[in-house]
């Protein structure tokens, strides 16, 4: 069948393919909606980068995301993409990834990545130094829960480590 013999659904897949692909122009509101979303999200990093001090700084980017709605970040290593669970909406952010092609993933050690965390709270390490060290150390991803101030690193075979962080005010 020809498409435009075909009804035009709004929100359904007819509708993808009876129209010009035009990334702004047939956007839905959705994905508007997502386009805030990202911005909001954006700027907020943006915003807590600059206050943030060198030196024991994550809480501070932490409590900047919690205010904004951030519920949840969720990072997956050696990929190196975060998703943030917000009050609004999932936004996911594609880092550069560690490693391309095939290794072996490094056993879990809990004492590498707590050695990995200080140096990264103390300023010794930047953050990409810090996903690094985490992923030699054996860490396949890990949960920021905004709301219990905590961090949850897993390894690829169940191992855990937890981690809380202090509240601190934003003014």
């Amino acid at each position: 069948y020809p498409l435009d013999s075909l009804p035009k659904i709004k929100s359904g897949i007819l509708m993808l393919f009876s129209q010009p692909a035009s990334p702004v122009r047939n956007m839905s509101y959705k994905e508007k909606l997502m386009s805030k979303l990202v911005e909001k999200l954006i700027e907020t990093q943006k915003y807590a980068m600059s206050i943030r001090p060198k030196v024991a700084g994550f809480p501070v980017l932490a409590e900047a995301l919690r205010q904004s709605g951030v519920i949840m970040n969720r990072w997956t290593l050696p990929s190196c993409q975060s998703v943030y669970t917000m009050n609004e909406g999932i936004v996911v952010q594609q880092g550069n990834p560690i490693v391309t092609g095939t290794f072996e993933f490094p056993k879990f050690n809990r004492d590498a990545l707590i050695k990995a965390i200080r140096e990264d709270q103390e300023g010794i390490s930047s953050f990409p130094e810090f996903l690094i060290h985490a992923w030699e150390a054996g860490v396949v991803g890990y949960d920021v829960d905004f709301t219990e101030r905590k961090v949850i690193y897993y390894g690829v075979t169940g191992e855990s480590y937890i981690e809380e962080y202090p509240a601190v005010e934003i003014k």
